[in-house]
């Protein structure tokens, strides 16, 4: 399943609406609180304030923004742009497709493994922005997470290829159409230099990193997974990508001892959970009954 030669179930693609914002996994969650807290800061807060007769919002974001390779660019930018925004519809329809199709990957592969992909995607984001882009006379300031969320839909087309998408909640489109869509678009404008606005080749380079990821993965390279300062992940879901490794010892005598009862009772969980997860990749974390979805929490407690 940590591949992309699963195939999702051609059944209407719809994120958990129930359950409020406590039921966002907790990656995406913080990732919605902090771009929108920064935009507020920036764009509302701030905005009445100066320094040395500069408004002061401006001069945070001169310093957190990406600039091209020169005297305004600084080694944090390519890490700190993505968090910052243009506008509040900006802000508004990347978090949007954040959540969308983020929820779900994060579910699949655990919190730590969606950060690291996501920064990764970012990363990869700014470099081409930066790399590719004066090439083509399309160099300037940077903002915003579509080069992260970019990544994210590469995932989501791989992982997920006959999802249908709704758009405008009309014409069903299956998700590996419309992200081709998506990139080609990309592609047509970032070659043609069109001049809309829009860093295409940040969105390119964001695809392009997600899907080095995921053939990396494929291929059984694995990135090394992040350590939370407190020690266990924020996540409440089990993952595919960070099994913890089962110990079997050999029995001490011929009948059955509490010990090898107890290690048949894993084995019995442990498939339990494949078939959770199984079924997760096939109808989507929403489709989980009750009872699976405490069976999978308990399970990510052990790991974490």
């Amino acid at each position: 399943m940590s591949d992309f030669r699963m195939r999702g179930r051609w059944s209407s693609y719809r994120p958990v609406l129930g359950g409020g914002f406590g039921s966002i996994p907790p990656v995406i969650k913080w990732l919605l609180i902090v771009n929108t807290g920064l935009w507020l800061l920036l764009g509302v807060l701030l905005r009445p304030f100066t320094y040395r007769g500069v408004p002061l919002f401006l001069a945070l974001e001169e310093y957190l923004m990406l600039w091209p390779a020169g005297a305004y660019f600084w080694p944090w930018q390519p890490l700190t742009y993505m968090f910052l925004h243009g506008g509040f519809l900006h802000l508004f329809f990347n978090m949007l497709m954040l959540w969308m199709f983020g929820a779900e990957l994060e579910t699949l592969w655990g919190s730590r493994r969606f950060l690291l992909y996501y920064i990764l995607c970012g990363l990869g984001a700014a470099a081409a922005n930066l790399l590719i882009a004066p090439l083509v006379d399309q160099a300037g300031p940077t903002v915003g997470a579509s080069g992260a969320i970019y990544g994210v839909l590469i995932a989501f087309g791989m992982l997920f290829p006959d999802r249908p998408i709704y758009v405008y909640f009309l014409l069903p489109v299956r998700a590996k159409y419309l992200i081709a869509i998506f990139i080609g678009l990309e592609l047509f404008y970032g070659v043609t230099g069109t001049t809309d606005g829009i860093a295409h080749f940040a969105h390119l380079g964001g695809a392009a990193t997600g899907l080095a990821l995921l053939v990396m993965d494929r291929a059984g390279v694995r990135l090394p997974q992040l350590r939370w300062p407190w020690g266990r992940s924020p996540s409440g879901q089990a993952s595919r990508f960070s099994r913890p490794a089962v110990t079997v010892q050999d029995a001490r005598f011929t009948d059955v001892t509490d010990e090898e009862s107890q290690e048949s009772g894993s084995r019995t969980t442990q498939e339990i959970i494949d078939a959770i997860l199984d079924k997760i990749g096939r109808e989507g974390y929403q489709n989980l009954t009750d009872e699976e979805k405490r069976i999978l929490n308990e399970a990510s407690k052990q790991i974490h």
